[in-house]
């Protein structure tokens, strides 16, 4: 753990990763502080970069883009030019939510949300079969979900 940040500090981002909608008062109250040192923490723990963003965690399926996918993908050759334009790429592409560069059998491991198979398949053959350096990839698709808090464990 960081040695800046504090038991009050690590209060402060327990509360926030639960609901990042909670006013500063609120916010002081479930810590038990007063408000103004408590947002002087916050500004800090944001400026630090500990807290990089406030976000709304939306339905998928009422959005009509539930059809979750798990892409394996693997560069023709390792290189760093072959590496960078896939990682270039899928910046660029709204239905991959998350990219890792993984060790393994496989280079790189994509989220993927789309309406149901058939966009995926579009998908696939029209988005990432236009990225020439992809040697090969292989699909695994979501049938249900079990956990997704997005909580940190610190």
């Amino acid at each position: 753990m960081n040695e800046k940040l504090d038991k009050t500090d690590l209060a402060i981002l327990a509360e926030l990763q639960k609901n990042g909608r909670l006013t500063n008062k609120e916010l002081a109250s479930a810590i038990h502080l007063s408000p103004t040192p408590t947002f002087e923490r916050v500004k800090r723990l944001e400026r630090e970069g500990y807290i990089r963003k406030y976000v709304a965690i939306l339905d998928a399926d009422k959005l009509d883009c539930g059809f979750v996918a798990f892409c394996y993908l693997k560069m023709k050759q390792h290189t760093f030019e072959n590496a960078t334009q896939i990682m270039e790429a899928v910046k660029k592409i709204p239905e991959i939510v998350e990219c890792y560069n993984i060790s393994g059998d496989y280079d790189f491991l994509l989220k993927i949300y789309t309406h149901d198979m058939k966009s995926y398949q579009k998908f696939l053959l029209r988005i990432l079969g236009e990225i020439d350096c992809i040697g090969s990839l292989n699909s695994s698709f979501v049938l249900g979900e079990i956990k997704n808090d997005n909580l940190l464990p610190f």
